[in-house]
């Protein structure tokens, strides 16, 4: 599954820093507003150890994790749903994405310049949503228009979407984010193809100073308070201090930077699991000695469209699953071990794939 995360935020508060720290490229990270025009993109893989202990056990040829692709978006300013700015490449960069990680300011240094010329980062939240929520105005606008006359004379469908539609506009006119209209997950199917910006998931990520990585301060606070209403995550994350640690070679000497600063792991990590929560995934393991892979699957996927993300033919022919769950193959040491002992499980087409499985598909094209 090919998913996308969209790093979005005012300029100069730390997008492209983030960036690279996410992919190991170097995009150019410079203290001047629109230094980032072209969109970059990275390939990161999702951190998971229970690749490499599976990886252990059956010591294969390679080991293939799976990644998400992260796409540095070009800063926006006020006025970028009327295409001011780089406003109508932005937001269609957003479009393209399954999920937006919000990066905020929350930190004070006279040294990077703030494009509003102060420190905000409620304010700066606001501007971006309300862009993004005029944009999303005017694609309801369109649609609306389209099926209004159908609507009243009676169309079931058209009346439907209309109804849907009046309630997403609403709230939007509010000044309120599609994500936290109060409209259910089918009436939120049937709109799907309105692509609206503000209804994809969102993370926002309060980039902080030193101080701040282990208990926040007020800024990230304010951010807090503000996005209560929303269903989002709150990420705090000292990105100039993820840079540092992204420079240093050896494990130990990453580690012996965390510990110094009080944290368990880099942000980076804590970041990408999010965001693979984020979009509702889930993992699903095969294992050989060809090759041990990590496979992204939505959460609620059953066996034979998990069989697919391998190669349609999978699905087209699917027979069965065999299923070994994780701990039961950690347990026992080995899919043999696991055969012997009964914990192998066979299963149909009905079966909800969980998180961790470890899966052999059986097919016939």
């Amino acid at each position: 599954m090919a998913l996308k995360c969209g790093i979005v935020g005012l300029p100069n508060v730390g997008k492209s820093t983030l960036f690279n720290c996410l992919s190991n490229a170097k995009a150019q990270a410079a203290n001047f507003p629109f230094c980032t025009i072209e969109p970059n993109v990275g390939t990161i893989t999702v951190p998971d150890p229970r690749l490499n202990k599976l990886a252990e056990l059956v010591n294969p040829e390679r080991i293939l994790p799976t990644t998400i692709e992260i796409v540095d978006i070009a800063g926006l300013v006020k006025g970028a749903s009327k295409g001011e700015g780089l406003g109508n490449q932005f937001l269609g960069n957003i479009r393209e994405c399954d999920a937006i990680i919000h990066v905020l300011r929350c930190f004070e240094d006279g040294n990077i310049v703030h494009v509003d010329g102060s420190v905000n980062p409620v304010r700066d939240k606001d501007v971006i949503d309300m862009e993004l929520q005029l944009k999303d105005l005017e694609t309801l606008g369109k649609r609306i228009d389209k099926v209004r006359k159908q609507a009243q004379v009676g169309q079931k469908e058209s009346k439907q979407l209309f109804d849907i539609y009046e309630k997403f506009r609403i709230h939007l006119e509010q000044g309120k984010s599609a994500r936290s209209a109060d409209i259910d997950e089918k009436e939120r199917e049937l709109v799907n193809d309105l692509y609206l910006l503000t209804d994809k998931p969102v993370m926002y990520v309060c980039n902080v100073d030193e101080g701040s990585v282990v208990n926040g301060n007020a800024l990230v606070d304010a951010v807090k308070a503000a996005v209560a209403d929303e269903v989002a995550e709150v990420l705090v994350l000292g990105v100039g201090i993820e840079a540092d640690i992204a420079s240093l070679e050896t494990y130990e000497e990453r580690k012996e930077f965390l510990d110094d600063l009080g944290l368990e792991e880099g942000g980076v990590s804590k970041l990408i699991r999010s965001a693979y929560n984020l979009l509702n995934l889930k993992t699903y393991f095969t294992a050989g000695v060809k090759e041990v892979r990590a496979w992204t699957i939505t959460e609620g996927m059953k066996a034979p469209q998990a069989a697919g993300v391998i190669h349609s033919d999978f699905e087209k022919g699917f027979i069965r699953a065999e299923v070994i769950g994780y701990e039961a193959y950690l347990a026992h040491g080995s899919e043999a071990a696991v055969k012997e002992a009964g914990k192998l499980q066979v299963e149909g087409k009905e079966y909800v794939v969980k998180d961790g499985d470890v899966m052999h598909f059986r097919f016939n094209v």
